[in-house]
């Protein structure tokens, strides 16, 4: 089975799901869904089968997928290596345009010298720079300097 996140708005919240429809559901094994009753998921009773309310279900993986983001703070890139939010080395930045407004900002994990990318909007640049010196190519450093 692939690893991938359940996505909780293919959860019918009226219905009642079975541990084999859930795992149907999401393309998962039926003992990770005894694994999420495990951590915390509750069926309506302890009767065989195990039903759980759709609710329940859309409820819990969305709390799950709450508790797994890490948002980056101003200053931070997310490595894909450490798997979280990281300073970046020297604080130096290369920002590499798509469009007139968005771009890449390109820098290395300052804990495992990763490459790292994040997405940007030019216009809200400064709010995510922090302490960052962000290079632009010549053609934008009008910008930079306005």
């Amino acid at each position: 089975m692939g690893k991938h996140r359940p996505n909780h708005r293919r959860v019918k919240t009226h219905r009642n799901y079975s541990v084999e429809e859930i795992a149907r559901l999401f393309g998962i094994h039926k003992n990770t869904v005894h694994n999420w009753i495990k951590d915390g998921l509750s069926p309506i009773d302890n009767k065989r089968p195990l039903l759980i309310l759709g609710s329940h279900l859309a409820e819990f993986i969305k709390t799950r997928r709450e508790k797994s983001k890490s948002p980056c703070q101003p200053g931070e890139l997310y490595c894909l290596r450490c798997r979280a939010p990281r300073t970046v080395a020297e604080n130096m930045a290369d920002y590499s345009p798509d469009t007139e407004t968005t771009g890449n900002l390109i820098a290395l994990c300052s804990e495992c010298g990763t490459i790292m990318n994040r997405r940007v909007n030019l216009s809200k640049i400064n709010d995510i720079r922090g302490e960052i010196d962000i290079s632009f190519p010549e053609d934008l450093q009008h910008i930079v300097n306005s």
